[in-house]
């Protein structure tokens, strides 16, 4: 059965690619600090579950300590030029855009399809995985497509992505980090508190004050941490469940969706979601480094505010 450890593998091979690469890009000054750094993530994704605990733990703090003291560069990949580029543009036209259209429609696709795929009575495909199997899968094809119809090398792919990794640096990091920090925080005991802090505060038969606690706080507690999936296990244990589920009978399958939308609303709206908001701002070169964020707000609040009347019309029916 294809599962999560065969996405984990390629995402494995991908990273140590790039860490190959950076230790080979004499321009940069930092390319022992940047394939470390990729070959230690790489690590992770290759030999994680064989590390244990302990083992990853150390890992990280590895990665941590090479991204606080010595820092990332950002290197020069050998691949086309301006010009070259421009050309190519001119003769492929929108042909450029199948490559990357074919990532999003295999895994639209692979989700729905690929989980009736079986070999001999057994799944081919880990049900429980099947969206980040066919997101690989689509990566793959897409690979191949960008190979024979546009006639570029194999390695244009990962030194292009070696140089989009070295501008986001260890920011590009910061949503699974966060996510697992969401997890953490879950386990201790975090949604429980603030659970019954809620309960105090939420008049007792109140529906929309129990709908716009769940969806105000998943986006103060996404602008906290950062990411809304963080917030989602906090905040979901405890005013999601006990509250709009549980206490008025909402439904939970219309109450997460619109909660994590609600949840990113808060990251359109914190420096802490770095790669989203203070990241883009480098990119381009901005004066003001919050101008993305500054730009955002007003969609921001108005989003939730639609989430939540949104939400209320629709979880309790």
């Amino acid at each position: 059965m294809i599962g999560i450890r065969a996405v984990y593998i390629f995402a494995g091979l991908v990273f140590a690619v790039i860490a190959l690469l950076s230790a080979r890009d004499s321009n940069n000054p930092k390319r022992w600090a940047n394939a470390s750094f990729w070959g230690l993530f790489a690590l992770s994704f290759l030999a994680g579950d064989y590390l244990g605990d302990f083992g990853n733990g150390l890992l990280v703090l590895a990665m941590v300590l090479i991204a606080g003291t010595i820092g990332l560069g950002v290197g020069q990949g050998a691949t086309t030029t301006p010009q070259q580029r421009e050309a190519s543009a001119r003769t492929y036209r929108n042909r450029l855009f199948v490559p990357a259209l074919t990532i999003p429609i295999v895994t639209l696709v692979g989700s729905l399809t690929f989980r009736n795929i079986t070999v001999g009575g057994t799944a081919l495909f880990d049900p429980a995985q099947i969206t980040l199997v066919s997101l690989s899968i689509g990566v793959i094809i897409a690979l191949f497509l960008a190979r024979t119809l546009l006639k570029q090398p194999v390695l244009a792919a990962f030194q292009e992505g070696r140089k989009l990794m070295d501008l986001l640096g260890w920011a590009s990091l910061l949503p699974q980090m966060l996510a697992s920090l969401g997890a953490v925080f879950a386990i201790a005991g975090v949604g429980q508190a603030i659970g019954g802090l809620a309960a105090q505060a939420i008049p007792g038969d109140s529906r929309f004050a129990a709908v716009a606690a769940y969806t105000v706080g998943m986006a103060v507690f996404t602008a906290i941490m950062g990411n809304g999936f963080a917030a989602f296990p906090v905040m979901t244990a405890g005013i999601g469940l006990p509250l709009i589920v549980t206490k008025f009978g909402g439904d939970p399958a219309i109450m997460t969706a619109i909660g994590m939308v609600s949840g990113f609303c808060g990251t359109l709206t914190t420096p802490m979601a770095a790669n989203f908001n203070i990241v883009p701002a480098a990119l381009l070169g901005l004066r003001d480094r919050y101008a993305v964020i500054k730009a955002q707000l007003p969609t921001a609040f108005l989003l939730l505010a639609a989430n939540t009347v949104l939400m209320y019309a629709l979880v309790f029916r």
